[in-house]
């Protein structure tokens, strides 16, 4: 499927010291044209990670953007959320899709293996990773590279969105990969002026050509 977009900005925990600081930022992100937000807060409790994802939902239609929640399909569904992404822990896409038809699902994936089973399961998309070093993505191991990345994209049916370590200066040779796109949290959260960045990255990834 055609998932819309090619550059997904996800919120890692931790990013900002209070809620209002990263709501604030992903505005920002949004005024520079994402069209694709990941809320990411699953060491939360539940209820305070619903009032997050409410209002998440709130900035994000305002702006004619698609939220995807991550791993709690229950807030997903209760939010109305356009989706859910899963990690390898979660339970299987096809569980989500049993909850609601309706919900786009995405799939963390780290090696081909992992990219087949999602598929299999039904994933709409995957992302795939870390392609690079990063911080955030140091439990995975190793980076995986762009040949891996590569392969998974001529093998996968559905849209591979390179993930980790992704910068202004590797998103052209990600996309030579044949990457649908971009995922990413510090690049456009993390820079002095998130508007531009979201701008600069989505011109790279070729979205809205």
């Amino acid at each position: 499927m055609a998932v819309g977009f090619r550059l997904y900005l996800i919120t890692g925990p931790g990013s900002f010291p209070a809620f209002d600081a990263l709501y604030a930022a992903v505005e920002s992100a949004l005024k520079g044209g994402v069209t694709a937000v990941q809320l990411r807060e699953k060491s939360l409790p539940i209820r305070d990670y619903m009032q997050r994802a409410e209002r998440m939902r709130e900035l994000t239609s305002r702006y004619g953007a698609k939220l995807f929640v991550n791993d709690r399909i229950d807030i997903a569904v209760a939010v109305e959320a356009d989706g859910v992404h899963l990690g390898q822990s979660s339970v299987p896409p096809y569980a989500a899709k049993n909850v609601s038809e309706r919900l786009v699902v995405g799939v963390s994936t780290h090696g081909p293996a992992e990219a087949r089973r999602a598929v299999a399961e039904g994933a709409d998309f995957l992302t795939l990773g870390p392609v690079f070093p990063t911080p955030s993505k140091m439990q995975y191991g190793a980076p995986v590279g762009l040949d891996v990345l590569k392969e998974v994209v001529a093998e996968a049916p559905v849209p591979v969105f390179g993930i980790g370590g992704i910068k202004e200066g590797n998103v052209a040779a990600v996309m030579q990969t044949g990457a649908y796109g971009i995922a990413l949290i510090s690049g456009i959260l993390g820079a002095p002026d998130v508007t531009a960045a979201a701008q600069e990255y989505i011109r790279r990834t070729g979205e809205g050509i």
